[in-house]
């Protein structure tokens, strides 16, 4: 089957994200030690739960200031747990060209709305994208069942006509699993190569 659908992960494949710099960054802007905010953001499921849909940026904003003890400003926490992100230039080209082949391209992302939206205004990038399938929306996180069935459901097309590259070995084998066409994104022209196997006409780099 022709592939008509591709989806995407976020994190490490569209844009490149550092959790030690959301922590300095957190640290920095609420005056908690690095300590402290590796163990709230990452050791406490705070993040997770934001993540999955669960709590709400303000319920995130009131979970943090009740583990650090102190009163921390909202939109300063916002802003520092989300500018760690920087775009992956190389996947831009690759993707309009996908486009521009009339493919559906779909987001399916373990993601928080605070860095989706975050990444939203300052990259063009998901501008291209004809639906997303977020953790936070779905209820659910990769590998979990219940995500790759949501972003199914957007695909428009059967699993066999699906394409899908993420960065993590277990979430593209537990895509494979419901028939998707998927590889782990390590490269660009990688992943180019990987189409190009699957009958997509795109550039090779």
């Amino acid at each position: 089957m022709a592939i008509k659908t591709c989806f995407f992960d976020m994190g490490n494949v569209l844009v490149h994200f550092c959790h030690d710099r959301m922590c300095q960054n957190v640290a920095a802007a609420t005056g908690a030690s690095l300590e402290q905010t590796k163990a709230v953001l990452l050791g406490s499921g705070l993040q997770l739960k934001l993540e999955r849909g669960e709590i709400s940026e303000e319920q995130f904003h009131a979970g943090f200031e009740k583990e650090c003890g102190r009163t921390v400003d909202f939109d300063a926490l916002k802003l520092a747990a989300a500018d760690i992100f920087w775009l992956n230039d190389s996947i831009v080209p690759l993707v309009k060209e996908l486009k521009q082949l009339q493919i559906r391209l779909v987001l399916l992302s373990n993601t928080s709305v605070t860095h989706l939206e975050f990444i939203q205004r300052k990259f063009d990038i998901l501008q291209h994208f004809d639906a997303f399938t977020t953790s936070y929306e779905a209820g659910a996180l990769k590998p979990e069942p219940a995500i790759y069935e949501d972003a199914l459901r957007k695909a428009n097309c059967e699993p066999e006509s699906c394409f899908y590259t993420d960065d993590i070995e277990d979430y593209v084998l537990k895509a494979r699993t419901f028939g998707i066409h998927a590889e782990v994104y390590t490269a660009t022209p990688l992943t180019r190569m990987a189409l190009q196997t699957l009958g997509v006409n795109v550039a090779s780099e």
